[in-house]
C-alpha cells in the first residue's frame, strides 16, 4: 500500500479567503436580515486539513457541519468551494468524486482532472473502494458483527425506507462490527458496500482505500475522529460499563 508522500503528512489547512471587494459587508447584511435563522444554524469550521495530495487527487478531512458541495443558489461555504479557491492560483481544478453528509466528518476525496475523476467514479460505481465509518448509535447491539441490507427511496431531501418491491428504491448494504459497547449506546465501525446510508449525528469517515487513477497503486487514508467525537466516546466510557 502506498503511503502519502512526506509533504502531504505535514498539517496543511485550507480556509476561506477574506473578501476584500465588499462581499464581506454584503454577507454581514445578509446575516443581519436572517439573524433569527442563523441562530438555529450550527456553527461550522471553514478550515479543512489536507490528508493527501498529488497531481491527480487531493483528500480532505471535512469538519462536521461543512457542506461537501455547494447548495444551488446559496453562498454557504463548502469543502468543494474552499478547495476550488485554494487550487485556482495553481491553475488546478477540484472535482468531487463522492460525498459525505453535512453533519458527518472525515475523509473526502477529490480529483484534479476529468480523466482522473472518471477513473475514480468507475471504482465507486463498482464498489471497490474500502470506505469505513465510525458511528455512535443508541442501544446495545445483539451481534458483535453483521451485515445489514435496506432499501431507500429519496423523497426531497430525505431518504425514505422502502422494500425490495419498490422499483425506484436503491439497495443499501453495509457491514458493521462493534468497536466498544457502553451502557446505553455502541461505537461501531461501518463498512459501506453500496454507498447508501442514513444520516447520523455521530458519524465519521475514518478510512478510505482506492486505486490511484494514474499509478494503479492502492492508496490508504486514515483519519482519526475529531475532538467532539472523541469526547463523546470518553463521556460514554465514564457513564457506565464498556467493553471493547
Amino acid at each position: 500500500m502506498k503511503k502519502p508522500p512526506r509533504s502531504s503528512r505535514r498539517a496543511r489547512r485550507i480556509s476561506e479567503k477574506p473578501d476584500r471587494s465588499g462581499g464581506r459587508e454584503e454577507r454581514r447584511q445578509n446575516r443581519s436580515n436572517h439573524q433569527s435563522n442563523a441562530r438555529r444554524e450550527p456553527r461550522l469550521s471553514r478550515e479543512v486539513a489536507v490528508l493527501y495530495e498529488d497531481d491527480a487527487v487531493i483528500v480532505l478531512n471535512k469538519p462536521a457541519g461543512l457542506l461537501a458541495v455547494p447548495i444551488k443558489g446559496s453562498d454557504v461555504p463548502s469543502a468543494l468551494s474552499l478547495l476550488i479557491a485554494e487550487l485556482k492560483p495553481r491553475r488546478q481544478r477540484a472535482l468531487i468524486v463522492h460525498r459525505i453528509d453535512r453533519f458527518a466528518s472525515g475523509i473526502l476525496l477529490f480529483a484534479k482532472t476529468d480523466r482522473d475523476r472518471d477513473a475514480l467514479i468507475k471504482q465507486f460505481l463498482a464498489h471497490t473502494p474500502v470506505r469505513q465509518y465510525l458511528a455512535v448509535v443508541r442501544g446495545r447491539l445483539k451481534e458483535e458483527a453483521g451485515t445489514l441490507v435496506h432499501y431507500f427511496r429519496r423523497e426531497g431531501m430525505y431518504q425514505q425506507l422502502r422494500t425490495a418491491r419498490d422499483p425506484e428504491a436503491a439497495r443499501a448494504e453495509l457491514r458493521y462490527s462493534v468497536e466498544r459497547a457502553f451502557a446505553g449506546s455502541t461505537l461501531v465501525r461501518v463498512e459501506l458496500i453500496t454507498g447508501q446510508m442514513i444520516d447520523r449525528v455521530a458519524l465519521h469517515a475514518a478510512h478510505l482505500e482506492f486505486v490511484h487513477p494514474r499509478s494503479g497503486e492502492r492508496i490508504t487514508i486514515d483519519c482519526p475522529p475529531p475532538q467532539d467525537f472523541q469526547h463523546l466516546v470518553q463521556q460514554l466510557s465514564r457513564s457506565g460499563h464498556s467493553r471493547r
